[in-house]
Protein backbone atom coordinates (compact mmCIF):
# COMPACT_ATOMS: atom_id res chain seq x y z
CA UNK A 1 0.00 0.00 0.00
CA UNK A 2 1.03 3.58 -0.49
CA UNK A 3 2.15 5.44 2.63
CA UNK A 4 2.43 9.24 2.60
CA UNK A 5 5.06 10.61 4.98
CA UNK A 6 5.52 13.87 6.85
CA UNK A 7 8.45 15.99 5.72
CA UNK A 8 10.62 15.25 8.82
CA UNK A 9 10.41 11.50 8.07
CA UNK A 10 11.60 11.88 4.49
CA UNK A 11 15.24 11.97 5.57
CA UNK A 12 14.84 8.20 6.07
CA UNK A 13 13.39 7.67 2.59
CA UNK A 14 15.91 9.70 0.58
CA UNK A 15 13.35 12.47 0.25
CA UNK A 16 10.46 10.35 -0.97
CA UNK A 17 7.08 11.72 0.13
CA UNK A 18 5.30 8.43 -0.60
CA UNK A 19 6.59 4.88 -0.26
CA UNK A 20 5.17 1.38 -0.67
CA UNK A 21 4.87 -1.04 2.26
CA UNK A 22 2.64 -3.89 3.36
CA UNK A 23 1.12 -4.98 6.63
CA UNK A 24 -2.10 -6.50 7.96
CA UNK A 25 -2.10 -3.91 10.77
CA UNK A 26 -0.55 -0.51 11.39
CA UNK A 27 2.01 -2.19 13.67
CA UNK A 28 3.05 -4.59 10.90
CA UNK A 29 3.15 -1.75 8.39
CA UNK A 30 5.56 0.18 10.62
CA UNK A 31 7.79 -2.90 10.98
CA UNK A 32 7.86 -3.22 7.18
CA UNK A 33 8.68 0.48 6.81
CA UNK A 34 11.51 0.11 9.32
CA UNK A 35 12.91 -2.88 7.42
CA UNK A 36 13.03 -0.77 4.25
CA UNK A 37 14.01 2.49 5.96
CA UNK A 38 15.92 1.69 9.18
CA UNK A 39 15.16 4.01 12.08
CA UNK A 40 11.88 5.41 10.78
CA UNK A 41 9.68 3.39 13.19
CA UNK A 42 11.40 4.86 16.26
CA UNK A 43 10.47 8.36 15.06
CA UNK A 44 6.79 7.28 14.99
CA UNK A 45 6.50 4.84 17.91
CA UNK A 46 7.96 5.22 21.42
CA UNK A 47 9.66 2.68 23.69
CA UNK A 48 6.27 1.58 25.08
CA UNK A 49 5.02 0.73 21.58
CA UNK A 50 2.67 3.71 21.43
CA UNK A 51 2.33 6.29 18.70
CA UNK A 52 4.38 9.30 19.77
CA UNK A 53 2.24 12.24 20.93
CA UNK A 54 3.43 14.52 18.15
CA UNK A 55 2.75 11.97 15.42
CA UNK A 56 -0.59 11.34 13.71
CA UNK A 57 -1.52 8.34 11.61
CA UNK A 58 -4.53 8.47 9.32
CA UNK A 59 -6.06 5.44 7.61
CA UNK A 60 -8.45 6.46 4.85
CA UNK A 61 -8.48 10.00 6.27
CA UNK A 62 -9.52 8.78 9.75
CA UNK A 63 -7.13 9.41 12.65
CA UNK A 64 -6.10 6.26 14.52
CA UNK A 65 -4.16 5.80 17.78
CA UNK A 66 -4.20 1.98 17.96
CA UNK A 67 -1.29 0.17 16.33
CA UNK A 68 -3.49 -2.92 16.06
CA UNK A 69 -5.80 -1.18 13.59
CA UNK A 70 -6.29 -3.58 10.70
CA UNK A 71 -5.34 -2.55 7.17
CA UNK A 72 -6.43 -3.59 3.70
CA UNK A 73 -4.06 -3.45 0.72
CA UNK A 74 -6.12 -0.62 -0.83
CA UNK A 75 -6.06 1.59 2.29
CA UNK A 76 -4.65 5.09 2.16
CA UNK A 77 -2.17 5.66 5.04
CA UNK A 78 -0.71 9.02 5.99
CA UNK A 79 1.86 9.56 8.73
CA UNK A 80 2.03 13.20 9.78
CA UNK A 81 3.71 15.25 12.44
CA UNK A 82 1.37 17.37 14.55
CA UNK A 83 2.27 20.99 15.11
CA UNK A 84 2.40 22.25 18.65
CA UNK A 85 3.50 25.27 20.56
CA UNK A 86 2.21 28.76 20.92
CA UNK A 87 3.37 32.29 21.20
CA UNK A 88 6.99 32.72 22.10
CA UNK A 89 8.26 35.28 24.59
CA UNK A 90 8.85 37.78 21.77
CA UNK A 91 5.21 37.64 20.70
CA UNK A 92 3.94 38.03 24.27
CA UNK A 93 6.10 41.11 24.84
CA UNK A 94 4.90 43.01 21.77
Amino acid sequence: MRVLLATPLRSYTSGQAAVEADGASVAQLLVALDAAFPGIRFRIVDEQDRIRQHMRIFVNHEAIRDLNTLLNPMDDVQILQALSGGCGAEARNT
